[in-house]
């Protein structure tokens, strides 16, 4: 296996995301893996529970994930990965993971570009429309052709 995606957040995110990339790519069940951080856990348990994914993953490359730049998650990753192939990213959402599933024969160095780029393109602001999908007239209508069929 070439590379492979390590999810690390705060308590149920992590899991959470990971089972909704594997709802999208099922086949991405053996290079996807997630860690979940409890509220309680100290930076020392979180770096053993790191320590433990990543002797179970079977690639050199990997593509780190975290849910909140500065938070423990992240500064705990941060750490375990120093001297290691691997990129981190903070900021994780689904359409990030997606993008990297998609990408993941590329390598890390083309790999990131892209992972960045798909999840600042999924965010946006969306307009809402009106109940019903209706359009409300802002002028009165004298031929009374204003009747929802």
């Amino acid at each position: 296996m070439s590379k492979a995606i390590l999810i690390v957040a705060h308590e149920p995110l992590a899991t959470a995301l990971r089972a909704a990339s594997l709802h999208v790519f099922p086949d991405a069940a053996g290079i996807v893996t997630a860690v979940d951080v409890a509220a309680s856990a100290t930076a020392e348990q979180t770096a053993q529970q790191l320590a433990h994914a990543l002797e179970a993953i079977a690639s050199e490359d990997v593509l780190v994930l975290t849910d909140v730049f500065g938070a423990s998650p992240c500064n705990v990753a941060q750490r375990a990965m120093a001297g290691k192939k691997a990129r981190l990213i903070a900021g994780a959402n689904l359409p990030m993971i997606l993008r990297a599933i998609n990408y993941l024969d590329e390598p890390l160095e083309v790999l990131v570009p892209k992972v960045l780029a798909g999840a600042a393109q999924c965010i946006m602001a969306v307009n809402l429309t009106a109940p019903q999908n209706q359009h409300t007239r802002k002028v009165h209508d004298q031929q009374h052709n204003h009747h929802q069929q």
